[in-house]
């Protein structure tokens, strides 16, 4: 799966703020995403965000 930094990820189930979308801001083996309801930071597994992901809103930086 392509996931970049700046990537909006949805998420199937929503944070407790109510948002489901968080934002990435670092990629590798772990992802640091942050929610973009109450900017709670998160750092995870890849294969853990990724088995939770409904769709990724591409950045779309050059």
């Amino acid at each position: 799966m392509e996931i970049n930094v700046g990537d909006i990820l949805v998420m199937k189930k929503e944070h407790p703020c109510k948002n489901k979308e968080w934002e990435v801001l670092r990629t590798g083996a772990d992802l640091r995403i942050k929610c973009l309801g109450c900017g709670h930071q998160v750092m995870s597994s890849r294969k853990n965000i990724e088995k939770n992901i409904k769709e990724i809103k591409s950045s779309n930086i050059s």
